[in-house]
């Protein structure tokens, strides 16, 4: 099978064996020593010195946890989208009880870090930003840096900043401190190269300040309850062991390759990925100057509807790639575990069906 998704991604054999491993018990000098190597991995891939803590949870379950901790009924917060996960961003703000402001850019356009940045100069009210570095439903990359670097123009009450970097974070370059980003958020199934089931977030000084005011509900995702716990490396529940040694068996493999070639191995698959259908005479959903080099969008050819083609694909070749989550497009992954013949293969297969369609 080639399962090119926008994730959950194929494991490496050794992330696999990693998931065999027997059970060991959570209270004990293993589990921490389990604990502490995991943690001080992700603090090398988000590039930061911030307390990262872990959550048994789909990534979504951790941008629910950020607004939980950041967010009091009736606050203002200003939220960016340019596709479906910069909205459910704003969802799970309004289902807080926050008052958001949603600023929307055309599906399969960047967000324009000026125009943010004037409406939230003009503004002056927002406590929280939350805008996506990756969106993977377009395959368009954000300029956060842009973003954060203006931000950090209005001085010391400027707003907190949180991110969405759930397919990007370990396969882009988005470095937490530099930036200085207050909130970031990951997962495990993307470029960590893990089972889905972990969920990450960064936190900065400025936001541990902001969980001292915030009032809304939480136990389960109570920041201050994780980081208490962390600092014995333990978890306040029942941890997902399985997948915490997957996990470290997959940073260690991270770090052996080492955050620079990543990036450029990235960079290259998705130059490959992009350049091989438009060679097929296909329609990207992104310019390639903000386009993902995770994911890749592609306009349904003529012809053809989306379940026809994936239906197609799938059940032809033993190729899986993601839906268009109500645009025209379907998308291809290639981030993590994948070689550039598995790409090849995509595009090739891709060649056939319009051939035989012709």
């Amino acid at each position: 099978m080639n399962l090119r998704l926008p994730g959950p991604v194929p494991l490496p054999p050794t992330v696999r064996d990693a998931c065999a491993l027997q059970m060991i018990n959570p209270r004990s000098s293993e589990f921490h020593s389990l604990l502490e190597e995991v943690n001080a991995g992700l603090k090398k891939v988000f590039q930061t010195e911030n307390d990262v803590l872990i959550f048994a949870a789909s990534g979504t379950g951790c941008l629910e946890a950020v607004i939980a901790n950041l967010v009091s009924y009736g606050d203002n917060v200003l939220a960016i989208s340019c596709g479906r996960f910069g909205e459910r961003w704003a969802e799970i703000a309004n289902a807080f009880g926050a008052k958001v402001t949603h600023l929307q850019f055309p599906a399969g356009q960047p967000i324009d870090p000026e125009i943010v940045l004037n409406h939230a100069r003009f503004e002056k009210k927002y406590r929280l930003i939350l805008a996506t570095h990756n969106e993977t439903s377009t395959g368009v990359v954000n300029n956060i840096k842009t973003l954060a670097d203006g931000l950090k123009l209005f001085g010391a009450g400027r707003p907190l900043l949180a991110i969405d970097a759930i397919s990007s974070l370990g396969a882009i370059n988005l470095p937490v401190d530099e930036l200085e980003l207050d909130v970031v958020v990951a997962a495990s199934q993307k470029a960590f190269m893990a089972p889905p089931g972990l969920a990450f977030v960064s936190v900065s000084p400025r936001a541990w300040e902001e969980t001292a005011r915030t009032h809304s509900p939480r136990y389960y995702w109570d920041f201050r309850r994780a980081r208490n716990c962390l600092t014995l490396y333990e978890t306040p529940f029942t941890p997902a062991i399985t997948l915490l040694f997957a996990l470290r068996c997959s940073l260690q493999l991270m770090l052996q390759e080492g955050l620079i070639k990543i990036f450029e191995r990235h960079k290259q698959m998705g130059q490959r990925v992009r350049s091989g259908f438009n060679a097929l005479g296909l329609e990207l959903f992104a310019n390639d100057a903000y386009a993902s080099d995770t994911v890749t969008a592609i306009r349904i050819p003529m012809g053809w509807n989306e379940n026809e083609l994936i239906s197609s694909l799938r059940l032809t070749y033993n190729v899986h790639v993601g839906g268009g989550m109500g645009y025209p497009i379907f998308r291809v992954g290639h981030m993590g575990y994948v070689a550039q013949e598995e790409l090849d293969a995509v595009i090739n297969c891709m060649k056939s069906m319009l051939c035989n369609r012709r």
